[in-house]
């Protein structure tokens, strides 16, 4: 009788081995290439309605929200956040794993653990629902998913910079204590451009002053970039590990 390909000694082989540092980065810049190429086409092609605002004083950056809903720029940020969410729900389910392995016999860690899991989805959810229905379509809907968004991104970078302080305390690993410093430098800078980006879109819609959109769009864009940068901290975190997709192991019981 003769033994199919798919039997044998290749059946146990990973069928894909990827190392986490390139799947981080991979992930990670999926969501950046797709910002930059909308924001550098909407600056390019369609400066003047990327750049209207409501009141019609100059302004000389688009906010993302502008960019990401005019044609062909809305396509490209859709198929960006697409490819680059399925990896990011990987990497929540892959970090409470590892938070569950520290956090095993002290009970309110684990629940802070999974409450960052929670917060992980709720953040790549909302980013999902702000990218698939733009502002022009159903605003209402754009602004909700940005809400949830930047709350849950807020909430889950607190949460984890507060269980990375308590593995700091144990660990011996220069590679875990400089992934803490870097997570709590970028939450305070996460915070401190929303803060500002609050205050001059609060401002803009009071006052109606000229290049007070073009600030808020600036600390936008910080935002966005700190997030991202806050995420790639993984590299750190699973700097030895790899992802890896494998048939499973044949059951030898008869």
């Amino acid at each position: 009788m003769l033994q199919g390909p798919y039997g044998g000694l290749d059946r146990d082989k990973p069928l894909i081995r990827l190392p986490f540092t390139d799947f981080a980065v991979g992930t990670v810049l999926l969501a950046l290439t797709g910002l930059i190429a909308c924001l550098g086409i909407s600056l390019m092609y369609h400066f003047e309605d990327s750049t209207y605002t409501h009141c019609h004083v100059p302004n000389y950056l688009p906010s993302i929200s502008a960019s990401i809903s005019l044609v062909p720029e809305r396509y490209i940020w859709r198929c960006c956040i697409g490819l680059h969410s399925a990896p990011r729900y990987l990497v929540a389910a892959a970090y409470f794993s590892f938070y569950r392995g520290r956090f095993a016999k002290r009970l309110p860690d684990l629940l802070l653990s999974g409450l960052a899991l929670v917060c992980s989805l709720a953040e790549n959810t909302g980013l999902l629902l702000l990218t698939y229905v733009a502002s022009t379509e159903t605003y209402s809907v754009h602004k909700n998913g940005f809400i949830v968004f930047i709350a849950s991104s807020l909430l889950h970078m607190l949460i984890t910079c507060r269980l990375w302080q308590v593995i700091k305390r144990y660990c011996v690993n220069p590679e875990e204590i400089t992934s803490y410093r870097w997570k709590v430098r970028l939450f305070l800078f996460n915070v401190s451009c929303c803060l500002a980006a609050a205050y001059f879109f609060k401002r803009h819609n009071k006052y109606c002053e000229p290049g007070i959109y073009t600030l808020f769009a600036l600390c936008e864009y910080l935002v966005v970039l700190s997030n991202m940068a806050f995420h790639m901290t993984a590299f750190w975190d699973f700097g030895n590990k790899e992802v890896m997709v494998a048939t499973p192991p044949e059951d030898k019981r008869y």
